[in-house]
C-alpha cells in the first residue's frame, strides 16, 4: 500500500470511533453495485466505466459537490479506478486518497471488542467484519480460549489470542454457514485441537467432534453450554457462557435467521420456521439479564453488538421476536414466508465447502464478498 492509499482497516476504525465526520467516502462504482453493497454513509458517483477509460468529465462535473475541508476516501471494486479518481481530485486541490484494494479489502476487515470493557461480559472477545455483517467470538477463561464461528482469515484469531496470552484449545461453528467460508476446520487443524459442530450440520466432514443438546465445551474452568436451536439449519446451536448467549444465526438483534437455505420448498420453509419458533421460545425463557451476542448484523451501528434479552423483548425493532413473545406461531411463519430476501451470494457453493463436499480454490475469498442476507426479513 502506498502512502497515498488509505487502508480499509483505517476507514473502519474511523467510522467505528465516530471519526467519520472527518472522512467523506466517495464510491465510484456503478449504481447497481453500490445499491447492492456499500460502506454505510458513503456517497455514490457512478463513474466506474468512465474511469476505466481515463475519462474524468463526469467527476469534474461533481467537484462542487465534494468537500474541500474534509479528507475524501475513494473506493471502487479493487482500488484501481479509485486511485485514478483520487489522483484527479488531488490535482484539483482536494485531500483525497484511494481505499486500498477497494470493496474487496473492505470485506476482509475485522474489528475486535472486549465485551468485559463494554458490556460487563467476562471472558468474551467479539470480532466483527463490518463489510460482510459476520460476527465471531473468542471465549476465554484463565489461559484457555475457544473460538466460535471464525472466518476463513484465521490469523485474526491467532492474533487475538496472542495479544491476550491465550491458548486456543477448541474451535466451534454454531452451524454450517451459508454466507461465509468457515475457518474453523483449518484453525482447529493447524492447532491440533477439537473442531465442534452439531452432527445434523456435519455433512461429509471428518475429524468433527459432534455436539448434542446439553453438552458442554470446556474453556479453562468454565464451559460453553450447548443449546440445540434448529430452524436456520437442522444443526444450529447457541452457546451459553455465563450471562452471555452466543446465539449464532438463531437470534439477531433485529431479526432471526432465515430458514430457507437448506430447502427452498415452501412446505420445508414452513416446517423449519416452526422449528425456529420453538428454538426462539426456548431462548426467550432465559433471564432478562442474558446478553445476546448474535452471529450477524445488518445496519446496526452499536459496537460491540450486544443487547440484554430483556431489552430485546421490550424493543419493537425485532418484529419476528415479538411474535414469539406473543406465542403467535402462525404470524411468525407467515411473516417469514412472505418476506424472505434474496439468498446470500454463492451460498450453495459456500455450503458445499463448509460441508466438506467441495474444496476451496483460489477464488475462495471472492465467494463471500457482498451484502449479508442471512436474516429472515
Amino acid at each position: 500500500m502506498s502512502n497515498i492509499d488509505l487502508s480499509p482497516a483505517e476507514v473502519a476504525r474511523r467510522i467505528d470511533e465516530d471519526d467519520a465526520s472527518n472522512l467523506f467516502v466517495l464510491d465510484v462504482r456503478n449504481e447497481d453495485d453500490y445499491e447492492e453493497w456499500r460502506i454505510d454513509g458513503s456517497t455514490n458517483v457512478p463513474i466506474y466505466n468512465e474511469l476505466l477509460e481515463y475519462d474524468y468529465s463526469t467527476l469534474e462535473e461533481h467537484l462542487d459537490e465534494l468537500p474541500k475541508d474534509t479528507e475524501i476516501a475513494v473506493v471502487c471494486v479493487a482500488g484501481i479506478t479509485s486511485a485514478r479518481a483520487a489522483e484527479f481530485l488531488r490535482e484539483h486541490g482536494f485531500d483525497a486518497r484511494s481505499i486500498d484494494d477497494g470493496m474487496n479489502g473492505w470485506g476482509r476487515v475485522h474489528r475486535q471488542y472486549d465485551l468485559e470493557d463494554a458490556d460487563g461480559v467476562e471472558g468474551v472477545v467479539q470480532v466483527v467484519r463490518p463489510g460482510t455483517g459476520c460476527v465471531s467470538y473468542l471465549t476465554h477463561d484463565g489461559e484457555a480460549a475457544v473460538v466460535v464461528d471464525p472466518s476463513q482469515y484465521i490469523d485474526q484469531y491467532l492474533n487475538v489470542a496472542d495479544e491476550r496470552d491465550l491458548e486456543i484449545v477448541g474451535v466451534a461453528d454454531s452451524h454450517a454457514h451459508a454466507d461465509h467460508v468457515s475457518g474453523a476446520r483449518r484453525l482447529a487443524g493447524e492447532l491440533d485441537v477439537p473442531y465442534y459442530l452439531h452432527g445434523d450440520d456435519a455433512g461429509d466432514l471428518e475429524n468433527v467432534t459432534t455436539l448434542e443438546d446439553g453438552e458442554t465445551i470446556p474453556v479453562g474452568d468454565r464451559d460453553l453450554e450447548v443449546l440445540h436451536t434448529p430452524g436456520h439449519t437442522p444443526g444450529s446451536v447457541s452457546f451459553r457462557f455465563g450471562d452471555a448467549l452466543l446465539s449464532g444465526d438463531t437470534l439477531f438483534l433485529r431479526s432471526v435467521g432465515r430458514p430457507d437455505l437448506e430447502d427452498g420448498d415452501e412446505e420445508a420453509i414452513r416446517e423449519a420456521s416452526s422449528q425456529l419458533f420453538d428454538s426462539l421460545e426456548r431462548l426467550t425463557d432465559l433471564a432478562d439479564e442474558t446478553v445476546v451476542l448474535p452471529g450477524h448484523f445488518s445496519d446496526e451501528s452499536v459496537r460491540p453488538l450486544a443487547t440484554e434479552l430483556g431489552e430485546l423483548r421490550e424493543e419493537t425493532t425485532n418484529e419476528l421476536l415479538s411474535y414469539v413473545e406473543d406465542g403467535d406461531e402462525s404470524a411468525f411463519v407467515e411473516t417469514i414466508v412472505e418476506s424472505l430476501a434474496d439468498e446470500p451470494a454463492n451460498y450453495n457453493e459456500i455450503k458445499q465447502i463448509n460441508w466438506g463436499k467441495e474444496q476451496p480454490d483460489a477464488d475462495v475469498e471472492a465467494l463471500e464478498l457482498g451484502p449479508n442476507n442471512c436474516a429472515a426479513n
